[in-house]
Formats: C-alpha cells, sequence, structure tokens
C-alpha cells in the first residue's frame, strides 16, 4: 500500500527557518556518522569472526550491498523530494503511518545506543592517558566523565544545527589522518605470510574455539560490518535542511566510497601486520595494538588520540541524526507534537532533550550491567536493519509502478538496484539472528505508547486495517522475546 499523504494535521515545528547545508557539510555528516569508534576496533572484531578468505567475500558482499543502499538513497532523494525524513519518510510514503514509526523509532533507538558504545570506547580509550577510566579504574569515574561530555555535546548542539555541522565538519578532516598514517605504515610492513596463512581458517582457532565454515564466517562478520556502514542515510535524513536537493544523493555516494576504501584498508592490511589469533586478543582500539606492533608504544597513542577526535566528531553527527529523526515524525503527526519544536538556531529541543535524557539512561544502565561496547554496537545494529529493508523495498515498488519522477529508460537499472538492496537487507536480518528480530519488536511494542500519543492528539485515525495486523504481530514476537528472555535462550 502506497501512501504518500497521511491523515492527521502536521503541527507546526516552530517560527525558525531550517539551516541550510552545503555539500561538503552533507558529506561530513555521511563520513561522520560513518566513522566513529568501529573503524578502530575493526581488526579485533574480524579476526574473531572469519580469516582472510570469507573476509574478502564478506566485504564484497557489504561493499555492493551497501553500494546498492547508497544508490536507493541517491535515487528516492531526486525521485521522491517532497519526501522528507530518510528512512522514515520512505518507509511512511510507501507503507503508511505506523510502519514509518517503526522505521523512525528503530533508527533513533540505533543512533541514540549507538552514541552510549561511543562513550563507553571513547572512556576506555582515554584510560590509555589516564588510569582512572582504565580496566583496573573505577566504572564510576567512566560514568561520570561519559555524562559530563554527554551534556557538553548536548548544550553545543541546542546552539544550533548549522553551528554543530561546521564543528562536525572540522572534526571529520583531524580524525582521518590518523587512519591514514595508519594505513600507510602497514601497507610498508605488509607480510605476505602472515596474511596468506590459513586463508580460509579451516584450522585457525579463536579463544579456543574453530571459526567454523565459509558461510558461518561470513555470517558472524555482518553485523560488525553494518555498524561500520551505519550513516550512509545521514544526507537524506538532512534532506529538507540541504541548499540543494541533488547534494543530498552526491554526499550519500561520496561519503561511502570514501569510508569503503578506509574499512578495506585499516582491515585487511592489519591482518599482514599481526597474526590473527594476537589480533582477537587485542583489546579496543584494536588499532591502536597493532600499530604499536609495528612501531613501539607512540602508535597506540598516536591511534588513541585519533580515536577520541573520531568519536567526538561521530558523537556530534548522531545526535543531529537523532534530533531529526524525531523531528520530521513529529511534523507529520507520527510522533507526538513536542517533538517537532525547535530553538531560534532550528534545533529540535524536544528531541535533544529526549534523546539525551534516554543516552544518560542507557549510560547508567551500561555501566551497572558492565554492557561492553561490541555488545552494544551489535544491538544498534540490529535495530537498524528494518528501516533499511523499507526503503529498498518502496524503491522497488515505486520502480516498478513507474511512480516519481524518473525517465522510461532509468527503469530497468532503479529496479535492479532496488532488488539487490533489498535481497541485501533480507540478508542482514537473517545473518543477524532472531533473537535481535525479537527483541527489535519489543523496543518496537514499548515506542507505540509515543504513536498512539500522537494520533490522539491529532485526533487521526490510530490504525488501518494492515497496521492492525503489524501491530499484532509485535505484540506475538515481543512475547516470544520475554520468554527467550526468561529462560536464557536470548540476553541483553
Amino acid at each position: 500500500m502506497l501512501t504518500e499523504e497521511a491523515d492527521g494535521p502536521r503541527p507546526a515545528a516552530g517560527a525558525a527557518p531550517p539551516a541550510k547545508l552545503s555539500l561538503i557539510a552533507l558529506t561530513a555528516l555521511v563520513v561522520g556518522s560513518m566513522i566513529g569508534g568501529g573503524i578502530f576496533a575493526l581488526p579485533s572484531q574480524m579476526a574473531e569472526a572469519a580469516a582472510p578468505g570469507p573476509l574478502i567475500i564478506g566485504w564484497l558482499i557489504t561493499g555492493v550491498g551497501m553500494l546498492m543502499l547508497a544508490f536507493v538513497f541517491q535515487t528516492l532523494a531526486k525521485r521522491k523530494p517532497d519526501v522528507e525524513g530518510g528512512v522514515y519518510g520512505y518507509a511512511r510514503a510507501g507503507f503508511g503511518n505506523y510502519i514509518g514509526f517503526t522505521s523512525a523509532w528503530g533508527y533513533w533507538l540505533s543512533a541514540f545506543i549507538g552514541n552510549v558504545g561511543y562513550l563507553v570506547l571513547l572512556f576506555a580509550t582515554l584510560g590509555y592517558f589516564f588510569p582512572v577510566f582504565s580496566d583496573s579504574g573505577t566504572a564510576i569515574a567512566s560514568l561520570i566523565g561519559a555524562s559530563i561530555l554527554l551534556w557538553i555535546v548536548h548544550f553545543v548542539i541546542m546552539r544550533g544545527v548549522q553551528e554543530a555541522a561546521f564543528v562536525n565538519t572540522v572534526v571529520t578532516i583531524a580524525k582521518i589522518v590518523p587512519l591514514v598514517t595508519f594505513i600507510g605504515i602497514l601497507a610498508f610492513a605488509f607480510k605476505a605470510d602472515l596474511f596468506t596463512f590459513d586463508f580460509w581458517g579451516t584450522s585457525s582457532e579463536i579463544n579456543g574455539a574453530p571459526l567454523g565454515s565459509t558461510m558461518d564466517q561470513i555470517k558472524n562478520m555482518m553485523l560488525v560490518t553494518v555498524w561500520v556502514f551505519i550513516g550512509i542515510e545521514g544526507a537524506s535524513i538532512y534532506g529538507s535542511r540541504a541548499k540543494k536537493r541533488s547534494d543530498v544523493g552526491r554526499a550519500t555516494v561520496l561519503g561511502f566510497v570514501a569510508v569503503l576504501a578506509l574499512l578495506l584498508l585499516v582491515n585487511l592490511l592489519s591482518y599482514a601486520a599481526m597474526a590473527r589469533v594476537d589480533i582477537a586478543q587485542l583489546p579496543d582500539p584494536s588499532t591502536a595494538g597493532v600499530l604499536a606492533h609495528v612501531v613501539g608504544p607512540w602508535g597506540a597513542g598516536f591511534i588513541s588520540v585519533g580515536l577520541i577526535l573520531s568519536l567526538l566528531g561521530a558523537l556530534v553527527s548522531w545526535f543531529l541524526l537523532c534530533a531529526e529523526i524525531l523531528r520530521a515524525p513529529a511534523v507529520d503527526g507520527v510522533l507526538p507534537r513536542f517533538l517537532a519544536s525547535q530553538n531560534a538556531g532550528g534545533t529540535p529541543t524536544g528531541a535533544m532533550w529526549l534523546t539525551t535524557g534516554a543516552t544518560q539512561l542507557m549510560l547508567i544502565y551500561s555501566a551497572l550491567n558492565e554492557s561492553g561496547y561490541k555488545a552494544l554496537i551489535l544491538l544498534a545494529s540490529s535495530l537498524i536493519l528494518l528501516p533499511y529493508l523499507w526503503s529498498a523495498l518502496y524503491q522497488v515498488i515505486l520502480t516498478a509502478r513507474g511512480e516519481g519522477d524518473q525517465q522510461e529508460t532509468g527503469r530497468g537499472k532503479d529496479l535492479v538496484i532496488g532488488a539487490i538492496a533489498l535481497i541485501y537487507a533480507i540478508w542482514l536480518v537473517y545473518a543477524g539472528g532472531l533473537g535481535y528480530v525479537l527483541l527489535a519488536a519489543v523496543f518496537y511494542l514499548v515506542g507505540t505508547v509515543l504513536y498512539v500519543w500522537a494520533r490522539r492528539e491529532n485526533k487521526a485515525q490510530i490504525f488501518t486495517r494492515f497496521e492492525v495486523v503489524v501491530f499484532v504481530v509485535i505484540i506475538a514476537l515481543s512475547i516470544w522475546a520475554v520468554i527467550a528472555l526468561a529462560n536464557g535462550t536470548i540476553t541483553v
């Protein structure tokens, strides 16, 4: 069911006009969102999952799949310039208000939980310089430090979207320098025998366990690859704030190509600098351990500084995206009206306060339950899978029906791109596993309270018949999740 306009009034988003972002600023949002902590922790996480052969296959699948997703966002930005909000807007336009809500809600959950992961990794990295934040220090010190930084970022963004985007652009440039240096040094230190040793992972064991079949290794690395590419849709979410709508697609593809090159080189060159078994044992950020192995202790400090800059930039990028993904549905009456309010600087104030408050609570929960960086990013990655799937499916349906501003000669190409992106999105849900799907259903069910609030606030129909079916499925999956949590089948 394709529904371009949903029912219900559109509440005012505030008197201030939105700040306009240039191609450079949009590209920096994409790159800054994708390059956070993931690339710095990539070597050890991949060494635990896959040998070089399966790793290369996995990266090829990821590269093609994510490139098709990048083209999906580029194409939809051009074909449907009137649809705002990125993954939320496309899900709502294609499948109605409630599916649009689940896309926005899942994306927001993924983003703010990912921010908690960034803060955890940031203060683990600061432990290299300040022992009070290290493993031998106290968890309360990291919690306090992370909380202070969280609120500093909050008030920086509250000054205005344009100012925050400028800060993000500067930090994005600064954090690429250590990565390029890392790649350059490891290229000179390349050891072919290390890279080719047990190329398919048939005899290697990590922590006493075999890597498994080639397919097992590819599946095991998938959620990590999703995490390092999350943010590819960042420019599309800010489509309404772009100086030129065409810049949205350009920024998406430019950001993707740049980040893919960095990811491949950081990952593959690490395998040629240090034994995989040893890489898998490295603490985060594992790039620090790899570089220290090659050049000595100063390498760890150098990478740690780069990671701190990277995480600071990523926090700004993702708080901006968190606020915007809540503002757009609030304007459409899909989330409560208070989330659409903006200040004089164009910052969605209600959305920012909710995001910062939720992040603070999750930080406390993470500290009490000792949730590490990897556990948080896997949960965050799983929650964004369905928003990606809805966007790809929307392009397939849109193109098949010949809707949108498109030439007939381009329909076949757009259909192929959408189909490949959709297959990739379905594959990601399968590779992520049932446990994450069940947890996502619980989060959607809890968030439905806000959706019902918004629909009643706007005196609009809450559910269509199709949406009732979707809601019942979410309830059933949530009950299944609670039972699985209770008997230990899945854990949080």
